[in-house]
């Protein structure tokens, strides 16, 4: 496990505890939220988009609502946020997101291998405004979340090799 600290411009601190794992049955599904992953294009090349709330670069995914799993929410935010079709995935690991007085929250990480369905247009919901296909050790040229990023992207490479045989 890998934890890490972040306070928000509102002063509300929140702690990341990142944890690997290959099934998600064991975390209480009412409380798994989100779904991101490491979209491999080719054997060495992730797909990543460009907005959000922070308006930075960043892996794909979204919010699982009410009545999806997280499989079917996984593969409509590929769609809709790159315009690439899910082939096959794995999950890797999630982060259980805590602040005091609330109870913990999971976001979901899986590794993907996805194809596109034709160019990327724009995103329905408007939250990714570009997406960029980039070798997965240049990542950190676009987001770096410390050991958290570090231990998920390692993972997912060491993973996708499953995808490219």
């Amino acid at each position: 496990m890998i934890t890490e600290h972040w306070n928000s411009p509102q002063g509300i601190e929140y702690t990341f505890e990142y944890h690997e794992c290959d099934d998600f049955s064991i975390l209480p599904q009412d409380r798994c939220k989100q779904i991101y992953g490491v979209c491999f294009v080719e054997p060495n090349n992730i797909v990543i988009g460009f907005g959000g709330n922070k308006h930075s670069w960043g892996l794909i995914g979204g919010s699982i609502e009410v009545g999806e799993t997280y499989e079917q929410t996984f593969v409509r935010e590929i769609q809709e946020e790159s315009n690439m079709k899910v082939l096959d995935f794995k999950p890797i690991g999630y982060q259980k997101v805590l602040v005091e007085g609330k109870e913990p929250i999971y976001q979901l990480r899986v590794v993907a291998r996805v194809e596109p369905l034709g160019q990327f247009i724009e995103d329905p919901a408007g939250g990714i405004t570009e997406i960029k296909i980039i070798e997965i050790d240049e990542s950190k040229t676009y987001f770096d979340w410390g050991a958290i990023s570090d231990t998920m992207l390692s993972k997912a490479k060491e993973v996708s090799k499953i995808f490219f045989v």
